[in-house]
């Protein structure tokens, strides 16, 4: 029996610390290589330092570990691609060359390419939007993701190279820190509430975004990379839904635990970023295909983020 080798780009991040994590366990450790661009001394035995935009690079590790399949998580987010829109472009296409590249010549089983909610822009509806909604994005990391998918598209169609993806929403995890998502301010301000710190918000409290709890994320990862290939029907992404909710309502989700929490509202650029995406999203495709479907509710995911960030932060005094 194939047993299944996989690397795993940008593994240092938010999505991937949590994703290696489950791989192992789902593939034994010793079948899964986590690498990233920078690796922390705490890190090292850990992860691999791996330039992913380096095909020659990814190429020998490919062959030394007889990797099978490829996690492409590498990438610059869309609040910090705005800052080098030049070098997020370069950085996210040319590691993505590197890894369809690699997968073609060596003719990998699988590959996993994550796009965005960030592919949408004005010419989508704001409400529902489907999966098949044109797509005009308004960051560069947006429009990275959205030539992404269509290169995805293109070595499935030409070269057979098994490329799957997930549009996913704004993903909230205890496991890390924020790293320069427009929608990271769903995770920062649990860290301000158990801290009992106040919490200014980037974006307007009435701004409703698509988000997912970061065990759904993975689950939904796991779940589209483990079925059948003939089920994988749509071949640039997969639009992800899970719940959509404004700044205000998650306020009043986590006053449940904390009556005395305080945010207010300063908006920035990421606001206008916000207001570029959909508010809620369809994903009937993904709930056909390979029966996707979320588990996590508002209140569900603060109530884990408030019980594991206070274990975080040493906190067991009562609320």
């Amino acid at each position: 029996m194939k047993v299944d080798k996989v690397l795993v780009t940008g593994a240092g991040g938010q999505l991937g610390t949590v994703l290696v994590k489950a791989l192992k366990k789902l593939k034994g450790a010793e079948n899964v290589l986590a690498t990233d661009l920078y690796v922390k001394p705490e890190d090292k035995g850990l992860l691999f330092p791996l330039d992913a935009t380096n095909e020659v690079a990814v190429a020998e590790l490919v062959v030394e570990n007889n990797i099978t399949q490829i996690y492409h998580l590498a990438a610059i987010l869309s609040a910090k691609g705005e800052e080098q829109p030049l070098k997020t472009w370069d950085i996210n296409l040319k590691s993505l060359f590197a890894i369809l590249e690699v997968a073609r010549k060596y003719k990998l089983d699988k590959v996993f390419f994550p796009s965005s909610i960030a592919v949408f822009g004005a010419s989508a509806s704001k409400q529902n939007t489907p999966q098949d909604a044109y797509l005009d994005p308004t960051t560069v990391y947006g429009i990275s993701k959205a030539a992404g998918e269509q290169w995805a598209n293109y070595y499935f169609t030409k070269y057979g190279v098994d490329v799957r993806s997930l549009r996913y929403p704004g993903i909230i995890g205890h496991q890390s820190l924020p790293g320069g998502g427009t929608t990271d301010y769903a995770v920062d301000i649990y860290h301000k509430a158990v801290n009992k710190e106040p919490f200014i918000c980037y974006l307007k409290k009435d701004t409703a975004l698509p988000m997912i709890f970061m065990a759904d994320a993975v689950r939904a990862t796991l779940e589209l990379m483990e079925a059948p290939k003939e089920q994988i029907k749509t071949r640039t992404s997969y639009n992800l839904n899970a719940l959509s909710f404004t700044p205000a309502q998650i306020v009043e989700s986590i006053k449940k635990w904390y009556p005395d929490f305080i945010a207010t509202y300063k908006e920035d650029f990421r606001e206008a970023i916000a207001q570029s995406w959909p508010s809620s999203i369809l994903d009937i495709q993904a709930q056909e295909d390979w029966k996707w479907e979320p588990h996590y509710l508002l209140d569900d995911i603060s109530n884990e983020m408030i019980i594991e960030l206070k274990k975080k932060y040493n906190l067991h005094s009562q609320l």
